[in-house]
């Protein structure tokens, strides 16, 4: 498929107001986002939510009025956090998954979060593993580091996780594995055949990230939640900015952008 898919992470939980002065927190300014980058040629919404104090949360009544806000103005393909916060339960992080969304993140493995960490066991990562595949949500396999490889190897072989794949590699979190050119290629080496992949630079890292999706062969995620900085002290105007340069930058090279249904299709998400 030569069609490049990307993803568009407008909130996140650690980013603040402080960080940025315009990062969503309302379910309107959620949705608004949302649109904004469809436009400019997200096709998936990654999704995390926060109060009205814009604390991270995943509550599901937060959750269900955010979904709900984004699909009354788009068609993006909305995919849950099911990584939350530092310091959420696993019954936390996994509550959202009870609304069937067409896509949802999955932890593979404890990660450290800079001076803080996420744990994913073995056992945790089952049930979220079973939990998406009871409600059919296609999970993103989110790897921060190469034991996290392996460890989806293991839902696969258990049969928890089916075809076809979708892994996120995370990079560049304080305490996680580094973008690099020579990691992300072994990283990649250990994928099971024929899965697509999301490169996700954080920071410093996300363009080089999205030169990386490029030149191996994998899709792209920016955003807010991942980076707010357009260049070198200069906050990105929006996320949709964000995603724009992305969308120039896969045409450039090639690729055509590709839309919502693209994504549908590719991922063989459950039809409503």
């Amino acid at each position: 498929m030569n069609k490049m898919v990307i993803t568009c992470a407008v909130t996140g939980a650690e980013t603040t107001r402080a960080h940025h002065p315009r990062l969503p927190i309302t379910a309107e300014e959620i949705a608004t986002a949302a649109v904004e980058a469809r436009e400019a040629g997200a096709s998936i919404l990654h999704l995390h939510v926060r109060t009205d104090a814009g604390e991270p949360t995943q509550d599901l009544e937060v959750f269900r009025r955010a979904i709900s806000a984004v699909r009354r103005k788009t068609d993006i393909v909305i995919e849950v956090t099911t990584g939350g916060a530092v310091g959420m339960t696993p019954e936390e992080r996994l509550a959202p998954v009870q609304l069937e969304p067409e896509m949802a993140s999955l932890d593979c493995g404890t990660v450290n979060f800079g001076d803080d960490y996420i744990v994913n066991t073995l056992p945790m990562m089952r049930e979220f593993a079973s939990q998406m595949r009871a409600r059919r949500v296609q999970p993103t396999l989110e790897c921060f580091d190469l034991s996290h490889v392996y460890a989806s190897h293991v839902l696969i072989k258990e049969g928890l996780v089916t075809p076809p794949f979708h892994y996120g590699l995370v990079m560049n979190v304080p305490g996680g594995v580094r973008y690099e050119a020579d990691t992300l290629a072994l990283l990649l080496s250990k994928l099971p055949q024929g899965a697509h992949w999301t490169a996700m630079g954080v920071g410093r890292a996300s363009v080089p990230a999205i030169c990386g999706a490029l030149a191996f062969g994998g899709f792209i995620r920016v955003g807010f939640e991942d980076n707010v900085y357009y260049a070198k002290g200069v906050l990105a105007e929006s996320n949709a900015q964000l995603v724009a340069r992305a969308a120039r930058m896969s045409r450039d090279a090639g690729f055509e952008v590709a839309t919502p249904d693209d994504v549908r299709s590719l991922f063989k998400l459950r039809q409503s």
